[in-house]
Formats: C-alpha cells, sequence, structure tokens
C-alpha cells in the first residue's frame, strides 16, 4: 500500500467537496475508511488524519496567500 499516495488522494477528495470535509471534521477515520476502503489500525489511522488535516491547512493557507498576491 502506497501511503503517500492515499493520502494525498484522500486529500484531493476531501477538499473538492464540501460534504465530504464536513464528514471528515466530524469523524476523520470513518471519512478515510469510507473513502479508501482501507481499514487501518489506530495508530496508522491516527497518522493518516492528523497528515490529511495538516495538508488541508497547508492548502488553505496557500490559496489565501496566493489570493493576496494577485491583488
Amino acid at each position: 500500500m502506497d501511503i503517500k499516495k492515499t493520502i494525498e488522494d484522500v486529500v484531493k477528495k476531501v477538499t473538492s467537496d464540501k460534504d465530504l470535509q464536513e464528514k471528515f471534521m466530524k469523524n476523520p477515520a470513518g471519512a478515510i475508511k469510507d473513502l479508501t476502503g482501507l481499514d487501518l489500525p489506530k495508530d496508522q489511522v491516527d497518522s493518516v488524519v492528523n497528515t490529511v488535516k495538516s495538508k488541508i491547512s497547508l492548502d488553505k493557507a496557500g490559496d489565501m496567500l496566493s489570493g493576496l498576491f494577485k491583488k
């Protein structure tokens, strides 16, 4: 299993769909399981959840910064 690819796929899906974003924020582990079909051990789920949250935050920050520089 390519965990990096899995994380990238989850980030793309979550950031492109408001309903998935809400689901992810309420139950990140459940959302990841639904999106990937993977039933990961708790420590791996926690790691994936934290990485996805970090990437989403970075993407939002990048979008905000790029908006500032376009003005």
